[in-house]
């Protein structure tokens, strides 16, 4: 398992950066591969990805969810990965979110890409596009603040 660790200062509230990263269908909006994201329910989500010109289907499973705060999840389906996002707020109108992964590489392709840090600099680059995106409306194009517990 690959880990990794990005952080970015966006300039919305934190309320609005997080309300906008819930809304995960739109995520092909800014970030690189994603062709599909599609929301069973509160917990469960379908992805379609195109990486390094193979497309991907996955599911992956939301494990916590804490308003403004956090969003863990685990894949259930496909190549192992995990993670959280987290959200911390710096000021009224300012915010800095942080992803952690753990993805472990599937195949000889991704194992290369991973050594030389294409998964990492991918990251950074959808961190870029997602502040664009935000920044640039200033409002979020919907919310859920419901909540997912971790089940023991």
């Amino acid at each position: 398992m690959s880990h990794l660790e990005k952080s970015i200062v966006i300039n919305v509230p934190v309320r609005v950066a997080y309300n906008q990263w819930t809304q995960f269908e739109e995520f092909r909006y800014f970030m690189e591969g994603v062709i599909d994201v599609q929301q069973l329910d509160d917990r469960h989500l379908h992805w379609r990805t195109n990486v390094g010109g193979m497309e991907k289907e996955f599911d992956a499973e939301i494990t916590e969810q804490l308003p403004d705060q956090r969003i863990a999840w685990k894949s259930i389906s496909g190549s192992r990965h995990s993670g959280v996002v987290t959200f911390h707020r710096l000021d009224d109108n300012r915010s800095k979110l942080t992803v952690q992964m753990e993805v472990e590489p599937d195949g000889v392709v991704e194992t290369v890409g991973d050594w030389i840090g294409v998964v990492s600099s991918q990251v950074t680059e959808d961190l870029e596009k997602f502040k664009e995106f935000i920044e640039t409306r200033q409002t979020e194009t919907g919310a859920w603040r419901g909540e997912v517990h971790q089940q023991s």
